[in-house]
């Protein structure tokens, strides 16, 4: 049996086995969570965790000395760049435009009196382009400050492109470190349907059928977005852009989309996304290494679309009118903070808590999303992922064609 085929089994499963302890009671889902189901997923997440940091040092090294050419690296990078803020905007309209369409805020009676969150700010968006640059780069690898690694990475990759057979060893030496990343890849990705199936069965467990329930028209709403944007807007990308089948396309990528799915984190998926991308969809090595690293940092659509969708929902339970002003601050304020946010679990909701700031809408109002956060964050990270590998795909297929043509 395929790996695809065990990890959607072992996500089904997770599912039943999720809403069975939604009906069990506390202490037989507390105890089943804490003993066996939390330390299975905990498990699978920290052995993908542990690598993410190597992979996407080693792989943005070789994907930048392997361009070459500067120029040609400065072109992928600003085409890279241009695709994930177009893209992320077009989602965030689509998830506005769906919000007002659907009101989900109007369907239920919420308290809106619940506990605060507490909120974490994101930083000034100055500040993340001055601190892109690294002081201490062995202190971003060891804290996992993913914008400093690439941008350390890039230099060592130009370095490594001018020099050439000056340092053919230190450059040997990446890729064999490659290899071994590659390997263990290949081995953690066995233990996939386990890890799958005990994270979902815990979110589910947890979120409760009333919770999910009371939640439903903000759930269809974002789901309906996500949907959306994937099926149309990077459809519309892959066939206009990169004169492919997306059909082909969503088929060869399915198996990352179902490890993003369970785990939540554009990073922690970062390694199955680019070996899925390579080996199934034939993107070329040095763009798959370069784009989607810098995809799992700064391009998170899936989480601009729930911020649109949130701040609409959150505004309509207070009653606060949102007006055309606020709108174009949601657009920009959540573009803006996708740069230099971590791919991790629940980020979206440190993005939203700054989003509610700048339309003045009480970030507390965050209490009433929260519970079913969860579910709808492995949707999104899912949709994350598919427009980096599309971005990469696009620029691949097109890098491709003017190879052929000699250009």
């Amino acid at each position: 049996m395929s790996l695809t085929k065990k990890i959607i089994i072992a996500l089904i499963l997770g599912v039943i086995v999720g809403i069975g302890l939604s009906f069990a009671p506390a202490d037989v889902f507390s105890v089943t969570d804490k003993y066996v189901l939390n330390p299975i997923g905990q498990i699978f997440l920290n052995l993908i965790m542990m690598i993410v940091v190597p992979i996407v040092f080693v792989s943005i090294v070789l994907g930048t000395s392997g361009l070459g050419d500067p120029v040609k690296l400065g072109k992928i990078g600003v085409q890279t760049i241009i695709f994930y803020i177009v893209t992320t905007a077009i989602a965030l309209a689509i998830g506005l435009g769906v919000a007002f369409l659907l009101e989900p805020g109007k369907a239920g009676v919420f308290d809106v009196s619940m506990a605060d969150y507490e909120k974490e700010s994101a930083p000034p968006i100055m500040e993340t382009f001055i601190n892109i640059i690294p002081e201490n780069p062995i202190e971003a690898m060891s804290t996992g400050n993913m914008l400093q690694i690439i941008a350390f990475a890039i230099f060592i990759g130009i370095a490594l492109a001018v020099l050439g057979e000056k340092t053919k060893g230190i450059h040997n030496l990446f890729e064999q470190a490659n290899e071994i990343l590659i390997w263990l890849v290949n081995a953690i990705m066995k233990t996939a349907p386990y890890g799958a199936f005990a994270l979902i069965a815990s979110a589910i467990g947890d979120a409760g059928l009333d919770a999910v329930g009371s939640m439903a028209m903000y759930m269809v709403a974002v789901i309906l977005a996500l949907f959306i944007h994937g099926a149309v807007t990077y459809s519309v990308a892959i066939q206009g852009l990169g004169k492919a089948n997306p059909l082909k396309f969503y088929k060869e990528f399915f198996p990352a989309m179902s490890v993003a799915f369970s785990t939540s984190s554009s990073s922690a998926t970062l390694p199955i996304s680019m070996k899925t991308a390579q080996e199934n969809l034939g993107v070329k090595k040095s763009i798959s290494s370069f784009v989607q690293p810098l995809g799992a940092t700064i391009n998170m659509d899936g989480t601009g679309i729930m911020q649109a969708v949130a701040t609409v929902f959150i505004a309509q339970v207070y009653d606060v009118p949102l007006t055309f002003t606020a709108i174009i601050m949601i657009i920009l304020t959540a573009t803006l903070a996708s740069i230099g946010t971590a791919g991790v679990p629940g980020v979206g909701l440190i993005m939203l808590a700054m989003v509610l700031e700048q339309v003045n809408l009480p970030v507390e109002g965050i209490a009433l999303i929260i519970g079913v956060d969860r579910l709808l964050d492995m949707l999104r990270t899912s949709l994350n992922i598919t427009g980096d590998a599309a971005c990469a795909y696009i620029i691949s297929e097109n890098d491709k064609r003017k190879e052929k043509a000699g250009i």
